[in-house]
């Protein structure tokens, strides 16, 4: 077995909780002593949301939830604060909605070239704080140069679809283990951390991992 504990998350881009799980858990892994290995798997929370969606965030939370506008919006003002708690600055009113199903593909392009950690940071960011497009190739191609990626095989996979079956295998694999919402978090194949918990609850689920070992 590997001295890394091996970390495997669920997660979607266009997931706000994702962000601010992904921050807890590093708060974690600050005051961790132990070797740790992240992997990102795909996840689809709105599989139906056009690459280009005509309106708001408000607007599309308003139809696919079907709440009231005036709860949408409440909703969004305590998520700002809430990543806010954790460095982010989330600008609902500059998101561009789109599906994400690209983008996953993106990151298992990444992966392959060893900076999906990376851009995954990078794809959050945008999406979240600048109001960056992440569904369309020439934005994810962009996208990627930022962060050091062979932006000409980053296309070509977008382009050629070389990593779908394996954005779908990470989708499978997720209802396998009844993965229902994101973040969802697999330590060492054993121990589940639903939810962006608080870098406490991530401690101990990895000090209890390297007990079990």
């Amino acid at each position: 077995m590997s001295d890394s504990i091996k970390i495997d998350v669920w997660s979607d881009i266009a997931c706000p909780w994702c962000f601010i799980g992904k921050r807890r858990l590093a708060a974690a892994l600050a005051d961790f002593d132990g070797e740790v290995d992240i992997e990102y798997h795909s996840f689809e929370l709105a599989p139906d949301t056009p690459v280009d969606f005509e309106g708001s965030e408000v607007d599309f939370l308003a139809r696919h939830k079907g709440m009231p506008e005036a709860q949408v919006i409440s909703m969004l003002e305590q998520m700002t604060r809430l990543a806010a708690a954790e460095g982010l600055a989330y600008d609902f009113d500059a998101l561009q909605h789109t599906n994400t199903r690209l983008a996953h593909e993106a990151l298992h392009a990444a992966k392959a070239q060893g900076l999906q950690a990376e851009f995954k940071e990078r794809l959050l960011a945008a999406y979240f704080e600048e109001g960056r497009h992440v569904g369309r190739i020439e934005d994810l191609v962009a996208l990627g140069g930022e962060i050091g990626l062979d932006t000409a095989s980053l296309r070509a996979a977008l382009e050629d679809g070389t990593y779908r079956v394996a954005v779908q295998a990470d989708i499978d694999q997720a209802g396998a283990y009844g993965i229902g919402g994101v973040p969802f978090y697999v330590i060492d194949g054993r121990w589940a951390v639903s939810g962006a918990q608080s870098p406490e609850v991530f401690a101990g689920a990895l000090d209890q991992a390297r007990a079990a070992r």
